[in-house]
């Protein structure tokens, strides 16, 4: 949870705060942080056509699932909507 907020906030730097990726469409649950960082790594070395794949087969609607985790709904251009 700390990471998320870390990104929708744009302090961690790095292509999520230079291209303002702020929306959840994908995420993995992991039983510890050696295998979350050894996934994380798989899919970086990923094809951009696999990794649009694998967010559409579980989130076609492509849906901010920060919000499912108690974080409030952006606006249409990224802000958070309660600001």
């Amino acid at each position: 949870m700390a990471r998320l907020y870390q990104h929708r906030e744009g302090v961690t730097g790095g292509f999520t705060s230079k291209h303002r990726v702020l929306r959840l469409v994908y995420f993995e649950m992991g039983g510890d942080m050696e295998a979350a960082i050894r996934r994380e790594k798989q899919l970086k070395r990923w094809r951009r056509e696999w990794k649009l794949n694998l967010i559409e087969r579980h989130n076609p609607n492509w849906v901010d699932l920060a919000i499912g985790l108690g974080f409030p709904p952006l606006d249409p251009l990224g802000r958070d909507a309660e600001k």
